[in-house]
């Protein structure tokens, strides 16, 4: 095996578990959702609040840490958000008001995940991989946070069935802190090469704010934000308001992120042959489709179960389709800061989606009006994502 591909390979192993830890601990936030609102009788908006401003807080800072992943390596930047996220959900343990849960659950936590999610990893890896199988590895990684999805949320509720809440999120600080020694496999930060002439940050800025499909792209991937946050917080809420038990909602979400596994690996696969904003499109037009057939069928057990595995096959699918476009329109030599400003459309939505999930609820008593917001803004999605093409643009460098 070649220093190369032995590089490459490391990346995508200590990049994908990085991935496993850090997605499956967050997408299990919903978990602690009723029992600490419970516990401190707080109304949904404080804690939904509190993960609203963790999504904006991570979508803010991720073009900063993307750059800085882009010029010191993704292998610091993930040491930093691996020690981020222990410290966040051991505070998170001791809150007690909104304003600690703020600071833990928000303000730590976001930080964190900046650090330790798919813009750095995916970024590593684009430049890891030879541009034939830039797509694939992207879905392959994609996979692996979606395999911590499936196998994190049982074992959360596990953790808070059987210690209690506080005792639970101390547990997977500590299990955030063996972030630490995957990072050491981030060592090689860029075993690719950069096609075409060198860039400036200045340039490749200029260049991609002005380029009409990156700005489609981030507004396409603000509608993913804001539907993936809404579903995973308050969907095990809404379906315990539908008198179906706790452990429907955290199967449900167990179920999104097994099919999103076998979802993200096919996208991935397919944007290696196929147009990957065409397959944007499609996927948004899908997930409208079904969002309605969940609404208008009756509620059981199982239709909650196949909208679990429906939803999966769409759910972060978009990711390695966005960030592969992004990286055959620009190139790879700064992908991680300018998927990070991609991401930060994510999060804005992701952000709207928390927030407004919780304070439609508050005021209303149902979750009937996101529902249709989400319903439009697939649409929406759909539309936008179908002018962006995957041409290269022009480099203009100092020497141009």
């Amino acid at each position: 095996m070649s220093s190369r591909v032995q590089s490459a390979f490391y990346i995508m192993l200590g990049g994908s578990v990085v991935l496993t830890i850090a997605l499956g601990i967050r997408h299990g936030f919903g978990l602690f959702l009723t029992p600490m609102s419970n516990e401190f009788g707080w109304g949904r908006e404080t804690f939904a609040l509190a993960i609203a401003l963790q999504n904006l807080i991570w979508g803010l800072t991720q073009p900063l840490t993307g750059a800085l992943a882009d010029r010191i390596g993704a292998k610091k930047v993930v040491l930093a958000g691996g020690l981020c996220y222990a410290s966040g959900l051991i505070t998170m343990a001791m809150a007690s008001s909104g304003i600690t849960l703020a600071l833990s659950a928000g303000l730590l936590i976001g930080l964190a995940l900046s650090g330790t999610s798919f813009t750095i990893i995916l970024g590593a890896i684009g430049r890891a991989v030879p541009v034939e199988k830039r797509s694939m590895a992207m879905g392959i990684a994609s996979a692996a946070g979606s395999f911590g999805q499936f196998i994190m949320l049982p074992g959360t509720l596990a953790l808070i069935t059987q210690l209690g809440w506080a005792a639970a999120l101390t547990t997977l600080g500590m299990l955030a802190l063996l972030i630490l020694p995957l990072a050491l496999m981030l060592r090689t930060p860029d075993t690719g090469s950069h096609s075409g002439p060198e860039q400036s940050i200045e340039q490749a800025l200029r260049q991609a704010l002005a380029h009409k499909g990156f700005w489609l792209l981030s507004l396409g991937f603000f509608v993913c934000g804001s539907q993936v946050v809404f579903i995973g917080i308050h969907l095990p809420a809404y379906l315990v308001d539908q008198q179906l038990a706790p452990a429907v909602g955290t199967t449900v979400l167990a179920l999104i992120g097994l099919f999103n596994i076998f979802g993200t690996y096919t996208a991935g696969a397919l944007g290696a042959r196929l147009s990957k904003p065409l397959l944007l499109s499609a996927l948004y037009a899908l997930r409208a489709v079904v969002i309605v057939a969940f609404l208008l069928l009756p509620l059981t057990n199982w239709s909650a179960y196949l909208f679990g595995m429906a939803m999966g096959l769409l759910w972060l699918s978009t990711v390695p389709l966005t960030n592969g476009t992004v990286a055959s329109i620009f190139g790879v030599r700064y992908l991680s800061m300018l998927g990070g400003i991609v991401f930060l459309f994510h999060q804005l939505g992701a952000f709207l989606g928390g927030w407004f999930g919780g304070y439609v609820y508050d005021k209303t008593g149902n979750y009937d009006l996101v529902w249709q917001i989400a319903i439009g803004l697939s649409i929406i999605a759909a539309l936008l994502n179908l002018p962006v093409k995957e041409q290269s643009a022009t480099l203009k460098t100092a020497t141009a």
